[in-house]
C-alpha cells in the first residue's frame, strides 16, 4: 500500500548545512531517494537491524519500536524514515523539534496518528521541555494525559492514542534528556559514506537524471563530497548545469574540477567556510587550543553551525582535533592549505 507523506515544515540553508535545503523538495531531488532498503546503499548494520525488526513487526502486528537516528547531517536519516514508512505500509508525518512550539501542536498530531502511522521529528533534541514530557507516556503506554482545572478541583483525564511508531533524528544525540532517549527501542549511528559507497550513490543519481559521467568524474565528484550523499546530489546538479553549458552535457573530470572551482569546492570537499574555519585556528589563534564560542565570534557564526555542519568532516579526516583545552589544526590542515608548520 502506497503511504501518505505529510510534511509540516521546511527550512531554507546553503549547500552544505544542518537542515533542508528548498533543492531537498524539487521533484527530481525527491525521486532520487531510494523506496525500498534493498535499493539504499551503505549504512549495512543499520539497515540490517531496521530490516529485522520491520519483518518482525509485521508478523507480529505490531508498530514498530521507537526508533533515534543520530549522525551528522545528510546522511540518510529522511530517507531512512520514508523507506520504513513504506515497508510498514503505514502513514508518514514528518515535523521537525523547533515546528513544534507548545504542547498542543504535539497534541494534534498525535491524535490524528492511525494505527501504524510513523511520526518523524527532525532535530528532536530541539524539542521544548514541556513538548517533550508529553511524548513520554505517547511512547510507552501511547496515550497522553490531560489536566482540567487546577488546585483542589484538579482532574485528569488519560486519552488513548493509536499505536505509532516515532522516529527521532538528532545530530546532537547528547543534548537529548536521558527520558526521551531511554523511551527509544532502537537506537542507531550513522556514520559518512566511504568513497566506492558515493560512486554507487552519484552512479544512481546520475542515471534517474539522465546525465552521462565518465569514471573520472564519478570517482572525483565522491571525493569532494564529504562522505555525504545529501552534498553529493547536489553538488551533482551544480556539476550538470555547468556540464550542459560549457561541454555538452557529458561530465569528467576536468569538468567536475571547473565547476566546483566556482563554488568554492577544494579537492577534499572543504569549502570556504571550512578553510575559513582551518585559517582562523592557524593564523589567528596560532594554530590552537582556542574555544570554539572565539572561533564562533571570529567567523561572526553561530556556534552551532560550526559544531554541527563544519566540524564533524574535519574532525573524521583529521585535520582539525577537538582537546579539553579547545580546537587545535592537525599538521595535515597546515599541508592542505600549504601554510608552513612551526614547532
Amino acid at each position: 500500500m502506497e503511504n501518505s507523506i505529510i510534511s509540516f515544515s521546511s527550512e531554507k540553508t546553503d549547500m552544505v548545512s544542518s537542515k533542508n535545503h528548498p533543492i531537498d523538495h524539487e521533484t527530481e531531488i525527491i525521486s532520487l531517494r531510494p523506496e525500498k532498503f534493498d535499493n539504499y546503499i551503505g549504512q549495512k548494520d543499520t539497515v540490517k537491524t531496521l530490516k529485522i525488526a520491520i519483518q518482525a513487526a509485521k508478523i507480529r502486528g505490531e508498530s514498530l519500536d521507537h526508533i533515534l537516528l543520530h549522525g551528522p547531517p545528510g546522511l540518510g536519516k529522511t530517507t531512512i524514515s520514508h523507506i520504513i514508512a513504506r515497508e510498514m505500509g503505514g502513514m508518514l508525518i514528518v515535523t521537525s523539534g523547533p515546528a513544534i512550539e507548545k504542547p498542543g501542536d504535539l497534541i494534534g498530531m498525535l491524535t490524528n496518528l492511525n494505527k501504524g502511522s510513523i511520526l518523524f521529528i527532525d532535530e528532536i533534541h530541539r524539542l521544548p521541555k514541556t513538548v517533550e514530557e508529553f511524548l513520554y507516556p505517547a511512547m510507552e503506554d501511547f496515550a497522553i494525559d490531560f489536566v482540567f482545572d487546577k488546585g483542589l478541583h484538579a482532574r485528569t483525564h488519560r486519552y488513548r492514542l493509536k499505536q505509532f511508531s516515532l522516529i527521532g533524528a538528532t545530530t546532537r544525540v547528547g543534548l537529548l534528556s536521558s527520558p526521551l532517549r531511554d523511551r527509544f527501542g532502537i537506537f542507531r549511528n550513522l556514520d559518512f559514506y566511504n568513497i566506492d559507497e558515493l560512486v554507487n550513490i552519484i552512479k544512481r543519481s546520475a542515471i534517474l537524471l539522465n546525465v552521462k559521467m565518465d569514471n573520472n568524474g564519478l570517482i572525483e565528484l565522491a571525493k569532494r563530497s564529504r562522505g555525504t550523499p545529501r552534498i553529493a546530489n547536489r553538488i551533482l546538479k551544480r556539476v550538470r548545469d555547468y556540464a550542459m553549458v560549457h561541454s555538452h552535457g557529458e561530465i569528467t573530470k576536468q569538468t567536475v574540477n571547473q565547476a566546483l572551482a566556482l563554488e568554492g569546492i577544494d579537492t577534499r570537499g572543504l569549502t570556504v567556510l571550512d578553510r575559513n574555519y582551518l585559517n582562523t585556528i592557524i593564523k589567528f589563534y596560532n594554530g590552537g587550543p582556542v574555544g570554539i564560542e572565539a572561533i564562533a565570534a571570529t567567523l561572526q557564526e553561530e556556534t552551532d553551525t560550526l559544531v554541527d555542519v563544519i566540524e564533524p568532516y574535519l574532525l573524521k579526516i583529521g585535520l582539525v582535533m577537538r582537546t579539553s583545552s579547545g580546537r587545535k589544526a592537525s599538521y595535515n590542515a597546515y599541508q592542505h592549505l600549504g601554510i608552513n608548520h612551526q614547532n
